[in-house]
């Protein structure tokens, strides 16, 4: 550096985020403050801004340290507030930093986050690696170090009842559908069933009848229809799909809200409502 003032100001790039990865910046070994301090500034100038040449803080608000988390994997029209609202479900956050492209504002799909109480770090790695979020998975884990599995205990104190409620909480707000959608009658789910077992006429009557016992505890159930592929193996319309048909929308509402965020062979269901025009025209592509 050409002065002590622009090597302290340095160490403000320490824990910053550059193209995903967080950098390091230390003194040397044998730094000593004590003489620094007689030559010029020993911490950065509290004017510098490093938003303004791209450059994200990782630092600020505790996003330091071996317990600091990477979320990858999240879908981009997921809000900050959704985000956060899926990670504080296993405790409170010190820090969070939901990265964005600095010329749009939108979000990059990762994050980095910090719990103000660390031992839930590596309950939460666990229960969230892997989840299915649309037509995303997530990756999150430690961001510094290899994921460390929690312990057996930890696991069933967390894992099952807050990532259940987090996660349909979650789905919930962000099923794709703009705030308040109107509802209908019909409830289309996806990422329920599997497309091979549709093939097979005992396994899917069988998948039928379970759908239509679950919904059945929402309300009227009129009609249950799951697409099947073509003879020929080809894909019709729909596959892939579940439609629940009930005799009024306060029961569609119902299974909406029951059903959406459930987890089913380690996928997450998702459910919105459906239009009733097109279901009764078989349009099921939609």
């Amino acid at each position: 550096m050409r002065s002590v003032e622009e090597a302290s100001n340095a160490m403000a790039l320490d824990g910053i985020i550059f193209e995903g990865a967080p950098v390091k910046v230390r003194r040397p070994s044998d730094y000593n403050p004590s003489l620094a301090a007689a030559l010029g500034p020993s911490q950065p100038n509290g004017n510098l801004n490093l938003s303004a040449v791209g450059l994200t803080p990782g630092s600020a608000g505790g996003l330091e340290g071996p317990d600091r988390i990477f979320v990858g994997g999240l879908p981009y029209y997921f809000t900050e507030a959704q985000i956060r609202e899926l990670l504080e479900s296993f405790g409170p956050l010190r820090g969070f930093d939901l990265v964005k492209d600095r010329e749009t504002g939108n979000s990059k799909g990762y994050a980095f986050c910090v719990y103000q109480d660390l031992s839930v770090t590596d309950i939460a790695c666990a229960a969230l690696n892997g989840i299915k979020m649309g037509d995303k998975t997530l990756t999150v884990r430690r961001a510094n170090q290899g994921t460390v599995q929690p312990k057996p205990e930890q696991e069933s104190v967390l894992l099952h009842a807050q990532q259940q409620v987090a996660l349909q909480r979650l789905v919930f707000q962000a099923g794709g559908l703009p705030a308040g959608p109107i509802p209908t009658k019909v409830v289309c789910l996806t990422q329920m069933v599997n497309i091979d077992e549709l093939k097979v006429d005992e396994e899917y009557e069988d998948i039928v009848e379970d759908v239509r016992s679950e919904g059945e505890k929402y309300g009227e159930l009129v009609n249950v229809v799951i697409p099947r592929p073509s003879i020929n193996g080809e894909l019709s319309p729909g596959v892939g799909k579940v439609f629940l048909e009930y005799s009024d929308t306060d029961g569609a509402t119902k299974a909406k809200q029951g059903l959406n965020g459930r987890k089913f062979d380690g996928n997450l269901v998702v459910a919105v409502f459906y239009s009733e025009d097109k279901f009764s025209q078989r349009e099921y592509d939609d």
